[in-house]
């Protein structure tokens, strides 16, 4: 019997497969825990348009991060710490404090998509790495200044 799976299955496939397997298999533990549907032409046509849909989604989620990405490397954040005596900062820079300084720029990022191998406590200019998207990735200015 031919089935198309509603999520992965172990041994079996991934959900959007179409497999062949025993009849008791398929209505038993496939059909009966809903893993999957039978693989007739009204199912088929459906999973063709949900492939579809996902797939229009995918691309403009990777040309939203593109365009992101282009606007991220026009900027630098300027991000002011408090400094003590001989120009020790007083904490560190963290991820949120970037992304709060990028949105008063009308760039939205998550916290989570912001890079930092360790927190930054020295002033200077530093180049982040920002993770946008699984294929794209923007390099950001972050001008630490004393306050």
């Amino acid at each position: 019997m031919k089935v198309v799976l509603l999520q992965d299955v172990k041994a079996l496939g991934k959900k959007g497969d179409v497999v062949e397997v025993s009849e008791g298999y398929a209505r038993n533990f496939l059909l009966g825990k809903k893993y999957a549907v039978e693989a007739t032409t009204a199912n088929l046509n459906t999973l063709k348009l949900q492939k579809a849909n996902a797939d229009r989604i995918a691309a403009e989620q990777l040309a939203e991060a593109q365009e992101t990405a282009d606007k991220l490397s026009k900027v630098t954040a300027t991000v002011a710490i408090k400094a003590g005596e001989n120009g020790k900062t007083f904490g560190s820079v963290s991820s949120r404090e970037i992304a709060q300084e990028l949105e008063k720029q009308g760039i939205i990022i998550d916290k989570k998509k912001i890079v930092l191998p360790e927190a930054i406590k020295e002033f200077g200019e530093y180049d982040i790495k920002v993770k946008l998207h699984k294929e794209v990735a923007a390099s950001v200015k972050v001008n630490v200044v004393e306050e």
